[in-house]
Formats: C-alpha cells, sequence, structure tokens
C-alpha cells in the first residue's frame, strides 16, 4: 500500500521534467519580428450628445461627432454636426458635414449641408453641396464654397540685381503725389489762376 515501487499505468505518463516546447530556429523568429505588425484597427467613435435637457454657454471644439437636442449658446466646431428638432445652436457652425432638423441661428460653414424637413436656420451658409427638404425654413444667403484651384508653377523672380535701376528722378511720381496736385483748394482757386472778387 504505502510502497515506494511506481506500478505500471495503462494511461498516459506524467514525467517530472518540464515539457519541451517546439520552438522555431533563431532564424525564423528574425523573420518574424521584421514582419510589421498588422494596423490597430480603430473602434467607430460614438457621438457625443447634448441631451434635450442641457443648455451650454460658451464654444464647442472637438475631433468627433456632435449631436446636439439641447441648446448651445456660443460658435460650434466640430467635423460632423447633427442637430435633432428639439436641438438650438445660436452661434456659428463649422463642420465638415452638417445635418439639421432643429434650429440654428448663425452662419454655417461646411462642405455638406443637410437642412430636413423640420429644421429652422437664419443666417449664411457657406457649402460646396446643399441639400433641403421640403418644409425646411432658410432666411439667409447660400453661398457655394470655391475649392482653392492648384498653384501654378510661378515664375522664378527676378533677381534684384538684374532689374534696371531707376534714381529718384527717372522714377514715377508717387500715388501720393498724384493726389496732392489733382486735390483743388477749398477757397476754389487752383494753381495758376486768380480768384476776381
Amino acid at each position: 500500500m504505502f510502497n515506494k515501487q511506481v506500478k505500471p499505468t495503462s494511461g498516459p505518463v506524467m514525467s517530472a521534467e518540464p515539457p519541451v516546447m517546439n520552438t522555431p530556429a533563431p532564424s525564423a523568429l528574425n523573420t518574424l519580428a521584421a514582419a510589421p505588425a498588422p494596423a490597430p484597427r480603430k473602434a467607430p467613435k460614438t457621438a457625443s450628445l447634448i441631451a434635450d435637457d442641457i443648455t451650454i454657454e460658451g464654444n464647442i471644439v472637438g475631433d468627433g461627432e456632435l449631436h446636439v437636442d439641447g441648446v448651445i449658446r456660443g460658435d460650434v466646431r466640430v467635423p460632423r454636426l447633427s442637430v435633432g428638432e428639439t436641438g438650438h445652436i445660436e452661434g456659428s457652425v463649422q463642420a465638415e458635414a452638417v445635418e439639421t432638423r432643429g434650429r440654428i441661428v448663425g452662419a454655417i460653414v461646411a462642405k455638406q449641408v443637410k437642412l430636413m424637413g423640420t429644421c429652422y436656420v437664419d443666417g449664411d451658409i457657406t457649402h460646396e453641396q446643399l441639400t433641403m427638404e421640403t418644409g425646411a425654413f432658410f432666411q439667409g444667403r447660400s453661398l457655394k464654397f470655391q475649392r482653392q484651384p492648384a498653384p501654378a508653377a510661378a515664375p522664378a523672380p527676378t533677381p534684384i540685381a538684374a532689374a534696371p535701376s531707376l534714381t529718384p528722378a527717372a522714377a514715377a511720381p508717387t500715388l501720393a503725389q498724384q493726389a496732392a496736385s489733382a486735390v483743388t483748394p477749398i477757397n476754389g482757386s487752383a494753381p495758376g489762376l486768380t480768384a476776381a472778387h
């Protein structure tokens, strides 16, 4: 019963030695380390919410999406803005995309603007694309956002040494000199004329 002799078993045998792991050769480890790790996937950001029972007085600046159901008295600058039916913004809005069902009193500058049927907008809209549903109220100017054309190759500037030199006597009269010679004195007399009384 309490013998030190080990009886043979028919199942798997456990040994006191640690198990041996199959490890790749050192050259294989170097190639694995040299391979770039896959970029971690960014989880989509959830929109920040200003609920209908919240009033904010001040400017809002952010890098994410903002959904407004409450009141903001100040300027808003975010990449994406959506204003719900109960949302109200009193201030300018600057974003890549704006979708409103609520009220905005102030200028809007965005690439894409959607005015839904329940919205009220009082202010100028500067945009690339403007969509208005039937029933939307818009009072202001619609200004097409002009993309800046690609800069053309500018001609090389002329070195100053190569420009002809002008002496003060040969230079054209300045704008101030031209304006002074064209001014007529208040008393109605011009140079070279005498006034008869």
